[in-house]
């Protein structure tokens, strides 16, 4: 029976392995694209219905993080289907492997989120450019198993998030200061998702 566990524990070793040195391909570029429309969306809603985020920075904080948790869970759903199909067996382990990837980053922003609203509200313009660039290291992070040149949506994230930071106040939390860079950044991820998809069909 020992025999069988190491066995069993050698192969989910071994797959691992596999799944950490194979391109994952779960990531839809139409999906992405969607999330940008989404964070478009978002903005002209945060221009409409929150002109003054500062003064009402919980609205700000549900909108935005409403927007995220839809697009997230969209994209996951696509990941989750579009994995079976096109990692079949590897699916499981390519999955959670890219959700691991990026689980710090999301728990950084959770948590800096809270303390910074909870205690240090006066600095709470500073959240969209931390966002961005927290984001962007959850894309650095993935990148060993994503196309090449999706080092260039991080270093938009990288970008952008400065900018914001940059501005120095509350114009940091104006709608486009999340909407543009939400809606390039995500659409550039989709255009690298989906040129690396058509040289992958390409070369088979």
């Amino acid at each position: 029976m020992q025999d069988l566990h190491k066995a069993l524990g050698d192969i989910a070793s071994i797959r691992r392995q596999v799944a950490r040195s194979t391109e994952f391909r779960g990531y839809g570029p139409a999906t992405v694209a969607g999330t940008a429309l989404m964070a478009v969306v978002a903005a002209l809603l945060q221009r409409r219905l929150i002109p003054d985020p500062a003064s009402h920075v919980s609205h700000y904080l549900v909108l935005w993080f409403a927007t995220a948790a839809l697009a997230a869970s969209m994209a996951g759903a696509q990941m989750y289907t579009r994995s079976r199909r096109l990692h079949s067996g590897m699916s499981d382990e390519m999955i959670q492997m890219a959700v691991e990837q990026f689980l710090p980053s999301v728990g950084a922003s959770l948590l800096m989120t809270f303390v910074l609203v909870s205690y240090v509200p006066s600095s709470v313009w500073i959240l969209p450019g931390m966002w961005q660039m927290v984001f962007s290291l959850g894309i650095f992070a993935s990148c060993r198993f994503l196309p090449r040149p999706m080092l260039a949506a991080g270093a938009w994230y990288l970008l952008t998030g400065l900018v914001c930071i940059a501005f120095g106040d509350n114009r940091a939390l104006a709608p486009w200061a999340m909407g543009i860079p939400f809606a390039v950044g995500q659409l550039l991820v989709a255009g690298v998702l989906y040129f690396a998809g058509q040289e992958a069909s390409d070369e088979n």
